[in-house]
């Protein structure tokens, strides 16, 4: 089950969710508005892998705006510190920015119960798209879990800013 705006605000005030900074006009009917943060990464390499580092680049985002371009995948984080020891957040793309073909969370849309930080969102989008820091592009709901809770403990806690792939501390350890 998944909480409504009003549990999500009671929640938050009794500290069983993170939701920093708060601001009550993103409070929805069953979820919470994220803002872009300030930077994006993109990857710079032809061919991306699983097993090594790959190569990126962070950019501040321009009072302009900035274009992301089709066949792309970008990376940006929220401005809001989320997660929560008894939930599990849950991303997504607002509907208006779905509405101009921009995809905030490609997949991995469940962030595990006990991660706390700023999500990274992993942009993609069909046409070319001008977005601006402090954007609401994503929205997190939370869904109540059900049997024991493992909380996260992995490598992505306590992020800060958008975060490239770590997969390839995830391969296997190859023979000398």
């Amino acid at each position: 089950m998944i909480l409504t705006g009003p549990d999500i605000v009671a929640e938050r005030e009794r500290g069983r969710l993170v939701l920093e900074p708060f601001h009550p006009a993103q409070v929805q009917p069953n979820s919470y508005d994220l803002t872009l943060g300030p930077t994006l990464v993109y990857y710079t390499g032809e061919v991306l892998d699983t097993r090594a580092e790959n190569p990126f680049v962070e950019v501040e985002i321009p009072e302009d705006g900035f274009v992301l371009e089709p066949h792309r995948i970008y990376l940006g984080a929220s401005v809001e510190v989320i997660g929560s020891n008894f939930y599990v957040p849950r991303i997504s793309s607002r509907s208006g920015a779905a509405r101009l073909g921009l995809f905030s969370h490609c997949t991995a849309e469940l962030i595990d119960i006990g991660s706390i930080g700023q999500t990274t969102f992993q942009f993609h989008t069909v046409e070319p798209l001008r977005v601006y820091a402090g954007d609401r592009l994503g929205q997190v709901a939370f869904v109540r879990v059900q049997g024991d809770v493992v909380l996260y403990d992995g490598k992505y806690q306590g992020s800060r800013g958008p975060q490239p792939s770590k997969i390839h501390h995830d391969a296997p350890a190859t023979a000398a």
